[in-house]
């Protein structure tokens, strides 16, 4: 039976490869592999075999017995992102050895003097990816790229969510002779074009704050004289919107933007869409999530329903005013996701009585209905007083089709 060698020949250049490998490969009649990898040893005699699919190296191997030593290359590391994974499933039966290489987190971060132990690591080959919730999300951030997630892509996207600070370094054609690294902030490297065949790291100095809770309080937010949501309504609304880290809302009316900044904290992963018509409220908005580095939130200037038209579909919406288009705005939001969750914040008798006439109308269920009475103290010489706020009814259900 062949005997199999998984090979990391690195990046491509056998200037890369280890000693070990390097014997290994001398030693057999079968390579296989990328043609890019495979052209990098014209020098040795063995049988060359250009594939790629891990399905189609094990059919080969399984109907050429003949050969006694094959080496299946593979670029990069074999414990990274390597084929090397599907593959020791798929030759199970034959002899295997492993011999690894140099990946290119590790060639990429030693030409830009960084430690890659706390990179994380990245791949947007074949997948759909948001490189700036990672980027969001991390210190540093480390990118194996394709054709479509590009270098010049990935700066675009940093910038349009208010990450054009962010440094990048970009490798291209990394450990070959007209190998370039690029080092710049991701706005001054957003209308350069890159070669496909490029990685790149990302230092993001302004990583959002992680919290654990809900609630901030009232006196952390830019105010100004546009409404806002008090902490305890606020931390309440958000309760029941059940937020996943992944989910993608819409804060209709949004004021201040504090349910809106709060839920992007507790979202990382997804994104979070203010929807405001008034331009003070909008700037407002702004600070307050350049204040707490709320990257992942996308102020929408503009009025409820038509700014909301071309949103993509929520998992959450919150309703902190509606201007009487409720109706409207739950419809299209169910039309988008018909298992979409709703919470609506309602200060008055008419607009709680509109906001339970239509989630008993339309394919709502799950429907209730939470009073919230908070009463904060304030000091009056030596005493302390129990101020009233002004009471807040929270409706609160989610899409009759969630399954």
């Amino acid at each position: 039976m062949t005997h199999v060698t998984l090979i990391g020949v690195g990046m491509g250049n056998p200037d890369t490869l280890t000693l070990g490998a390097m014997r290994a490969l001398e030693g057999c009649d079968c390579l296989i592999g990328a043609p890019r990898l495979l052209e990098g040893f014209p020098q040795l005699a063995a049988h060359r075999e250009p594939l790629i699919l891990a399905e189609e190296i094990a059919d080969f191997l399984r109907c050429n017995p003949q050969y006694r030593e094959a080496a299946v290359l593979l670029s990069g590391d074999l414990g990274f992102y390597s084929g090397a994974k599907k593959l020791y499933r798929l030759l199970e039966g034959f002899p295997v050895e492993t011999i690894c290489g140099i990946s290119s987190l590790q060639y990429l971060c030693a030409k830009a003097h960084l430690s890659w132990e706390d990179a994380q690591p990245v791949s947007v080959h074949g997948r759909d990816c948001d490189m700036a919730a990672q980027v969001y999300n991390h210190a540093k951030t480390f990118f194996l790229l394709d054709k479509v997630h590009t270098a010049d892509a990935l700066c675009r996207a940093l910038c349009s969510r208010g990450m054009g600070e962010a440094q990048v370094w970009v490798g291209e054609r990394l450990s070959y002779p007209d190998e370039r690294i690029t080092q710049g902030t991701a706005a001054a490297l957003a209308e350069q074009r890159f070669d496909p065949l490029a990685v790149a790291l990302v230092l993001n100095s302004r990583v959002a704050p992680r919290r654990r809770v809900h609630g901030l309080p009232d006196e952390a937010f830019l105010r100004g004289k546009v409404p806002m949501t008090k902490e305890e309504v606020r931390s309440v609304s958000l309760s029941r919107l059940a937020l996943r880290e992944d989910d993608l809302v819409w804060d209709v009316g949004a004021g201040t933007g504090s349910v809106a900044v709060e839920a992007a904290l507790q979202a990382p992963w997804g994104r979070v869409f203010a929807v405001e018509q008034k331009p003070e409220a909008c700037a407002l908005i702004r600070q307050n999530r350049d204040a707490f580095s709320a990257w992942n939130l996308e102020v929408v200037e503009g009025e409820a329903p038509d700014a909301l038209r071309d949103l993509p579909a929520p998992d959450c919406v919150f309703i902190g005013g509606s201007s009487g288009t409720l109706g409207e705005i739950l419809q299209l939001a169910l039309q988008k996701n018909p298992a979409v969750r709703v919470v609506i914040n309602a200060i008055t008798l008419e607009t709680l009585a509109e906001g339970m006439k239509w989630m008993t109308a339309l394919p709502m269920e799950e429907v209730q209905v939470v009073q919230l009475s908070a009463a904060r103290s304030r000091q009056a010489g030596n005493y302390h007083l129990m101020m009233g706020q002004n009471p807040v009814a929270i409706l609160s259900g989610r899409g009759a089709s969630h399954g």
